[in-house]
Protein backbone atom coordinates (compact mmCIF):
# COMPACT_ATOMS: atom_id res chain seq x y z
CA UNK A 1 0.00 0.00 0.00
CA UNK A 2 1.34 3.19 -0.87
CA UNK A 3 -0.19 6.59 -0.46
CA UNK A 4 -2.13 8.51 2.25
CA UNK A 5 -5.01 5.75 1.55
CA UNK A 6 -3.34 3.12 1.80
CA UNK A 7 -1.51 4.47 5.20
CA UNK A 8 -5.24 5.14 6.62
CA UNK A 9 -6.51 2.20 5.75
CA UNK A 10 -2.91 0.47 8.07
CA UNK A 11 -3.85 2.39 10.55
CA UNK A 12 -7.96 1.56 11.03
CA UNK A 13 -7.49 -1.66 10.05
CA UNK A 14 -4.58 -2.31 12.81
CA UNK A 15 -7.36 -0.34 15.15
CA UNK A 16 -10.06 -2.40 14.14
CA UNK A 17 -7.67 -5.92 14.86
CA UNK A 18 -6.93 -4.43 18.31
CA UNK A 19 -10.27 -3.69 19.45
CA UNK A 20 -11.61 -7.38 17.63
CA UNK A 21 -8.81 -8.61 19.45
CA UNK A 22 -9.30 -7.07 22.80
CA UNK A 23 -13.18 -7.70 22.72
CA UNK A 24 -12.56 -11.13 22.20
CA UNK A 25 -9.75 -11.28 25.10
CA UNK A 26 -12.38 -9.11 27.79
CA UNK A 27 -15.05 -11.29 26.81
CA UNK A 28 -13.05 -14.35 27.19
CA UNK A 29 -11.56 -13.25 30.32
CA UNK A 30 -14.48 -11.95 32.66
CA UNK A 31 -17.17 -14.28 30.83
CA UNK A 32 -15.07 -17.57 31.24
CA UNK A 33 -11.82 -17.15 32.92
CA UNK A 34 -12.64 -14.71 35.52
CA UNK A 35 -15.98 -16.39 36.98
CA UNK A 36 -13.87 -20.07 36.58
CA UNK A 37 -11.29 -18.42 39.48
CA UNK A 38 -8.51 -21.51 38.58
CA UNK A 39 -6.41 -18.86 36.10
CA UNK A 40 -6.50 -15.55 38.53
CA UNK A 41 -6.14 -17.67 41.84
CA UNK A 42 -2.77 -19.51 40.14
CA UNK A 43 -1.25 -16.48 38.90
CA UNK A 44 -1.93 -14.64 41.90
CA UNK A 45 -0.90 -17.50 44.34
CA UNK A 46 2.64 -17.51 41.76
CA UNK A 47 3.13 -13.87 42.28
CA UNK A 48 2.26 -14.36 46.23
CA UNK A 49 5.04 -16.79 46.02
CA UNK A 50 7.86 -15.44 44.13
CA UNK A 51 7.31 -12.07 46.03
CA UNK A 52 7.74 -13.92 49.80
CA UNK A 53 10.64 -15.51 48.60
CA UNK A 54 12.18 -11.90 47.30
CA UNK A 55 11.15 -10.31 50.43
CA UNK A 56 12.72 -13.04 52.40
CA UNK A 57 16.22 -12.41 50.01
CA UNK A 58 15.83 -9.05 50.92
CA UNK A 59 16.09 -9.74 55.06
CA UNK A 60 12.42 -9.16 55.56
CA UNK A 61 10.36 -11.32 58.15
CA UNK A 62 7.52 -11.70 55.41
CA UNK A 63 4.32 -13.56 55.94
CA UNK A 64 2.36 -15.14 52.72
CA UNK A 65 -1.04 -17.01 52.81
CA UNK A 66 -3.44 -17.92 49.68
CA UNK A 67 -3.37 -14.10 47.92
CA UNK A 68 -1.87 -12.25 50.53
CA UNK A 69 1.97 -11.14 50.93
CA UNK A 70 3.18 -8.72 53.89
CA UNK A 71 5.77 -7.35 56.06
CA UNK A 72 6.54 -7.99 59.48
CA UNK A 73 2.85 -6.87 61.53
CA UNK A 74 1.46 -4.85 58.28
CA UNK A 75 -1.50 -5.30 56.58
CA UNK A 76 -0.03 -7.57 53.79
CA UNK A 77 -1.36 -6.92 50.10
CA UNK A 78 -4.43 -9.11 48.80
CA UNK A 79 -3.28 -10.01 45.28
CA UNK A 80 -6.84 -9.39 44.00
CA UNK A 81 -8.56 -10.23 40.69
CA UNK A 82 -7.29 -7.03 38.30
CA UNK A 83 -3.90 -7.05 40.15
CA UNK A 84 -2.43 -9.84 39.19
CA UNK A 85 -1.72 -8.62 35.51
CA UNK A 86 -4.11 -10.81 33.51
CA UNK A 87 -5.70 -8.47 31.81
CA UNK A 88 -2.23 -6.07 31.34
CA UNK A 89 -0.95 -9.22 29.80
CA UNK A 90 -4.28 -9.44 27.41
CA UNK A 91 -4.39 -6.03 26.15
CA UNK A 92 -0.91 -6.16 25.58
CA UNK A 93 -0.81 -9.75 23.41
CA UNK A 94 -4.08 -7.69 21.43
CA UNK A 95 -1.51 -4.79 20.47
CA UNK A 96 1.20 -7.36 19.06
CA UNK A 97 -1.52 -9.89 17.17
CA UNK A 98 -2.91 -6.89 15.67
CA UNK A 99 0.37 -5.04 14.40
CA UNK A 100 1.72 -6.05 11.41
CA UNK A 101 4.68 -7.91 11.84
CA UNK A 102 6.98 -10.91 11.34
CA UNK A 103 5.16 -14.16 12.54
CA UNK A 104 7.85 -15.67 13.93
CA UNK A 105 8.64 -12.82 15.78
CA UNK A 106 5.60 -12.49 17.08
CA UNK A 107 5.85 -16.14 18.58
CA UNK A 108 8.99 -15.28 20.16
CA UNK A 109 7.93 -11.86 21.49
CA UNK A 110 4.51 -12.61 22.92
CA UNK A 111 5.77 -14.84 25.57
CA UNK A 112 8.67 -12.25 25.94
CA UNK A 113 6.43 -9.46 26.92
CA UNK A 114 4.21 -11.78 28.83
CA UNK A 115 7.31 -12.49 31.25
CA UNK A 116 8.38 -8.74 31.55
CA UNK A 117 4.69 -8.16 32.35
CA UNK A 118 4.43 -10.66 35.07
CA UNK A 119 8.45 -9.47 36.23
CA UNK A 120 6.77 -5.92 36.40
CA UNK A 121 3.72 -6.69 38.47
CA UNK A 122 5.90 -9.15 40.94
CA UNK A 123 8.48 -6.30 41.33
CA UNK A 124 5.41 -3.74 41.63
CA UNK A 125 3.82 -5.91 44.74
CA UNK A 126 7.41 -6.11 46.12
CA UNK A 127 8.02 -2.43 46.24
CA UNK A 128 4.07 -2.08 47.28
CA UNK A 129 4.79 -4.18 50.46
CA UNK A 130 7.78 -2.51 51.61
CA UNK A 131 6.07 0.67 51.22
CA UNK A 132 3.25 -0.50 53.53
CA UNK A 133 5.79 -1.52 56.13
CA UNK A 134 8.05 1.70 55.81
CA UNK A 135 5.85 4.20 54.74
CA UNK A 136 2.20 3.14 55.28
CA UNK A 137 0.58 7.00 55.34
CA UNK A 138 2.13 7.12 51.06
CA UNK A 139 0.73 3.51 50.06
CA UNK A 140 -2.74 4.30 48.85
CA UNK A 141 -1.47 7.67 46.58
CA UNK A 142 1.37 4.90 45.28
CA UNK A 143 -0.81 2.20 44.89
CA UNK A 144 -3.76 3.64 43.21
CA UNK A 145 -1.50 6.22 40.67
CA UNK A 146 1.86 5.74 40.21
CA UNK A 147 1.99 1.77 39.84
CA UNK A 148 -1.26 1.90 37.03
CA UNK A 149 1.02 4.28 35.39
CA UNK A 150 3.89 2.01 34.90
CA UNK A 151 2.13 -0.86 34.32
CA UNK A 152 0.35 0.85 30.77
CA UNK A 153 4.18 2.57 30.28
CA UNK A 154 5.54 -0.54 30.21
CA UNK A 155 2.95 -2.37 27.83
CA UNK A 156 3.12 1.10 25.74
CA UNK A 157 6.77 0.08 25.54
CA UNK A 158 6.51 -3.15 24.57
CA UNK A 159 4.16 -2.16 21.78
CA UNK A 160 6.70 0.62 20.72
CA UNK A 161 9.59 -1.86 20.72
CA UNK A 162 7.45 -4.66 18.54
CA UNK A 163 6.62 -2.01 15.93
CA UNK A 164 9.72 -1.27 15.45
CA UNK A 165 11.31 -4.63 15.67
CA UNK A 166 8.65 -7.08 14.31
CA UNK A 167 8.40 -5.33 10.83
CA UNK A 168 11.16 -2.25 11.18
CA UNK A 169 8.63 0.36 10.76
CA UNK A 170 6.13 2.25 12.32
CA UNK A 171 2.97 2.88 10.58
CA UNK A 172 3.03 6.31 9.00
CA UNK A 173 -0.04 8.63 9.06
CA UNK A 174 1.85 11.02 7.03
CA UNK A 175 1.68 8.97 3.89
CA UNK A 176 5.19 9.11 3.48
CA UNK A 177 7.31 6.20 3.11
Amino acid sequence: MSGSKGKFREIVLFITKALVVYAVWYALYHLWLLPDGRLDQLVSRNIVSVTAALLQLSGYDVFAFDRIVGIGLANGLEIIDGCNGIETIGLFVGFVIAYPGDSVKRWFFIPAGILIIYLTNVFRIYLLAIIQYHWYPGFHTIHDFTFNLVFYVVVFALWIVWALRGNGKLIDASGSE
